[in-house]
């Protein structure tokens, strides 16, 4: 910075959506925690700051691109499911577990960038993004 810009540092409490990334990161083993992390989320985005709120619809957004491409996987597994009796359905058994897997990847790597972001201090620089 020169002597002529004038900054502005607010500290905005990193806290929360530490926890919040650490819940969600818990969550691929157990589930549960996530749906903890959604809430923390969801009740704290209004009130914070600019960087941390980016964060928070980050996490939440996450949260509801995963369960949507969950639920395709699991509808994909089950309907392959019953038809590969008849062997049609394996191909769709397969796919639906590869969405699964892929997901669970995308969720981690996901969270794993927020708190890189969040470690450093700064706004996730596009929270609104499907990607990373």
């Amino acid at each position: 910075m020169t002597e002529t810009q004038t900054a502005v540092v607010t500290h905005e409490d990193r806290t929360l959506p530490a926890v919040v990334y650490g819940l969600y990161l818990l969550g691929l083993v157990n589930g549960l925690t996530i749906l903890v992390g959604l809430v923390i989320a969801y009740m704290n985005r209004d009130n914070a700051g600019p960087r941390m709120r980016a964060h928070y619809t980050f996490l939440i957004r996450t949260f509801w691109i995963s369960i949507a491409w969950f639920v395709i996987a699991g509808l994909l597994v089950l309907f392959g499911g019953v038809l590969s009796l008849v062997l049609v359905g394996i191909p769709f058994l397969m796919l639906g577990l590869f969405i699964w897997g892929v997901v669970g990847i995308w969720f981690a790597i996901r969270c794993v960038v927020g708190l890189v972001y969040l470690s450093q201090g700064e706004a996730y620089p596009r929270p609104d993004t499907w990607l990373i």
